[in-house]
């Protein structure tokens, strides 16, 4: 199936391609990165104090995706069962079984039976201990990756959207168009993000959406030079001067002739788009005006190895996390501009 993807290319596209997996550290970290995001959208099955299936009484019960009253096994109260109430396991057990995930605590599991105060060093139980709310940290941090990943994702499709538009505008039409597009990119670049951030939450408590409209005002600006420059070059081209002679309507001008020059110019900054993302998640969370209290944070993990330094363990996980993040989000994007660089590609 790869291979009739691969032949369905354009030949540029393929040279492209191989160019990119010919550079193996980006490709290493390609897979590496695809791998730990595709089991992190999976976290609830693998981190979770909810077992993954049930088998009472020749029934199936599936915990993670549905909430069973204790009266379902044979209980007293028509509340969600608590699956760690020896009394509850006493139910389910003489005629069932159970399977809990690999890692049997949640994000916001609270842990009451640790052998160590919280924050306690790492344990066969807690893999990268707990943080001072006895809250498994191993839990915490593949919750908080996912978090991190798809507000980059969504942020980053966000900006790109509204960044090639921008651009696209501003570029192919030139004069009154480009002139105030400038000029009001100028006075929106200079509006200090932060300081609006901490005004605005004191009126509104920080939510995931909240958050991403936010930040997607001012992301967006980043891509508008490069895609203008492309369409500034690219109008006076003489195919498309043809194209607009022959009376192209100016959207399949943009779209089929200049969008694609343009496209390759996005694309390389895309990854460092991810990565700048991240970090700026990562900063509001530990400064406190980023997810709510409770939310899987790694800037919230990082703001704990802080105030806990009798924790390295702590620090040690938020600076392995976020690096090795981050460094395989930078050698996928150097890839990706080695792909897209023509002296490369043609060599």
């Amino acid at each position: 199936m790869t291979r009739r993807l691969f032949e369905k290319l354009s030949p540029l596209n393929q040279r492209r391609y191989q160019a990119f997996f010919r550079n193996r550290r980006a490709s290493c970290s390609l897979w590496i990165f695809l791998l730990l995001f595709f089991m992190s959208l999976f976290a609830e099955m693998i981190a979770n104090d909810k077992p993954v299936m049930i088998v009472h009484q020749q029934q199936l019960f599936f915990p993670i995706f549905k909430t069973y009253p204790e009266t379902a096994f044979g209980g007293d109260f028509d509340t969600e069962a608590d699956y760690t109430d020896p009394y509850v396991l006493e139910l389910i057990e003489p005629d069932g079984w159970i399977m809990w995930p690999p890692i049997p605590y949640s994000y916001d599991t609270h842990i009451s039976d640790l052998e160590h105060p919280a924050p306690s060093p790492p344990t066969a139980r807690n893999w990268l201990g707990t943080d001072d709310q006895a809250r498994d940290v191993t839990a915490r941090v593949i919750y908080g990756f996912r978090v991190s990943i798809l507000f980059a994702l969504v942020l980053t499709l966000g900006s790109c959207i509204i960044g090639v538009t921008v651009g696209a505008l501003q570029g192919y039409f030139g004069g009154k168009v480009d002139l105030l597009g400038q000029r009001f990119l100028e006075i929106w670049g200079g509006l200090p993000v932060l300081f609006l951030l901490i005004i605005m939450s004191a009126f509104v408590t920080p939510s995931f959406w909240w958050l991403l409209g936010i930040m997607l005002l001012f992301s967006w600006t980043a891509l508008v030079d490069v895609v203008r420059a492309e369409f500034l070059r690219g109008r006076n081209l003489d195919y498309v001067r043809a194209a607009r002679a022959l009376g192209v309507p100016h959207r399949s001008i943009m779209r089929r002739h200049i969008l694609p020059n343009a496209v390759v110019a996005t694309v390389t900054l895309v990854p460092f788009l991810l990565s700048g993302s991240v970090t700026t998640l990562t900063s509001l969370d530990f400064l406190g005006f980023g997810m709510p209290p409770g939310s899987p944070s790694l800037g919230e993990l990082v703001a704990q190895g802080k105030a806990n330094l009798h924790a390295p363990w702590l620090a040690l996980t938020a600076f392995g996390v976020l690096a090795g993040m981050l460094t395989l989000l930078v050698f996928i994007g150097e890839g990706v501009r080695d792909a897209f660089d023509p002296r490369l590609v043609t060599r």
